[in-house]
């Protein structure tokens, strides 16, 4: 590991010297491309330096033993620069994780009602205000791209992105299929329903990461329904895009020109294809998706929303939160960070392992 962290502080220091180049601010791309090396890199070198600052302070402190004097004073420190050494490890181990490709990208979401009819739709309206409350408490920007509403104030589905840096990151362990138990409000028995929502987070795709050939595409267009007024019920400003050689579909009816609708479907359709083609990559390898959606039937579940025991149990984690009202609210931070540690946590030890065999 010594090496690989002598390495990374001497591409620390080129890019350093680069950017004090004279010359580099005659080429904005170029400053561009190593400021963001730069800042990718930044918190990794600053760990790395207090690493093998602790390494110094140990090499002298040993140094001491030999003095009668300072022996004991010597052993003290050491003992607390050896716990110090190991806790600056297990950070660069972290750290020096592969990283996702997708991780500081902003996402698409889909949210759609699975089984449970009224109350499934109920249930999808709020995990969209969940998000969209994450999003408005990290500040990160959020649109509507396509709702399908449903009766009561339900939603059958409802598409939307959030245009953030790193916004993959955290929510990519939110897809899945999310089950609620509790009394719906048009139940007089007062009995229990399950009910389930599927959620798809997916990694918002360049252009030039996904080309799709106008070929492949069968365009048309129609009456909107949803809210917007005579403009839009008059006219048809409504996009649908279907993928021929995938048959994926995917209409946009949100915005009020035909030109703005087919811009967010597309950006929808280039998602849906890079997600597609990063599942397939994946399953070539042998490894399944923790992001796959399941089929919404109620025994497939990643997490279970228990309104009568004011409880949220994720179940890939085992981890149980007793705030219903603050964790539908947005408040779900806690969790996401248990997801990303859980997740670091397997690929340290599948990467430990490796080690070991090799």
């Amino acid at each position: 590991m010594q090496e690989r962290l002598d390495d990374i502080l001497a591409k620390f220091d080129e890019i350093e010297r680069q950017l004090q180049d004279p010359e580099i601010v005659t080429r904005p791309s170029e400053l561009q491309r190593l400021g963001k090396a730069r800042r990718e890199i930044e918190q990794l070198v600053e760990e790395i330096r207090a690493y093998k600052k602790s390494q110094r302070e140990l090499s002298d402190s040993e140094q001491l033993l030999s003095d009668p004097e300072m022996r004991e004073i010597a052993q003290e420190e050491i003992t607390s620069l050896k716990e110090t050494l190991l806790r600056h490890e297990e950070t660069l181990r972290v750290m020096l994780l592969p990283k996702d490709p997708n991780d500081d990208k902003s996402v698409i979401v889909e949210i759609r009602a699975a089984a449970g009819g009224d109350e499934a739709a109920l249930f999808a309206a709020e995990l969209y205000r969940l998000y969209s409350r994450y999003a408005e408490r990290r500040r990160w920007k959020y649109e509507v791209i396509e709702v399908e509403e449903s009766g009561l104030g339900g939603v059958s589905r409802v598409v939307f992105s959030i245009g953030a840096n790193g916004a993959y990151s955290q929510l990519k362990h939110e897809s899945g299929v999310h089950r609620v138990q509790r009394v719906p409000a048009t139940e007089s028995s007062g009995r229990i329903h399950t009910s389930t929502v599927t959620v798809a987070v997916m990694p918002e795709a360049e252009e030039t990461e996904i080309e799709v050939n106008e070929k492949d595409l069968e365009i048309s267009t129609f009456r909107s329904s949803s809210a917007g007024g005579q403009h839009v019920q008059k006219n048809e400003t409504a996009i649908r895009i279907i993928h021929k050689p995938t048959g994926t579909v995917v209409t946009c009816q949100d915005e009020r020109s035909q030109q703005q609708n087919k811009l967010r479907a597309m950006t929808v359709l280039r998602a849906r294809l890079y997600e597609a083609e990063q599942e397939r990559i994946a399953k070539e390898r042998g490894e399944l998706r923790r992001g796959q959606i399941g089929t919404g039937d109620r025994s497939e579940k990643i997490r279970t929303y228990n309104f009568p025991q004011s409880r949220i149990t994720d179940h890939r984690i085992g981890k149980d939160m007793f705030n219903t009202t603050t964790f539908m609210d947005g408040d779900i931070q806690d969790m996401i960070d248990a997801l990303v540690q859980e997740h670091q946590a397997r690929l340290l030890a599948e990467s430990l392992g490796e080690t070991a065999s090799a």
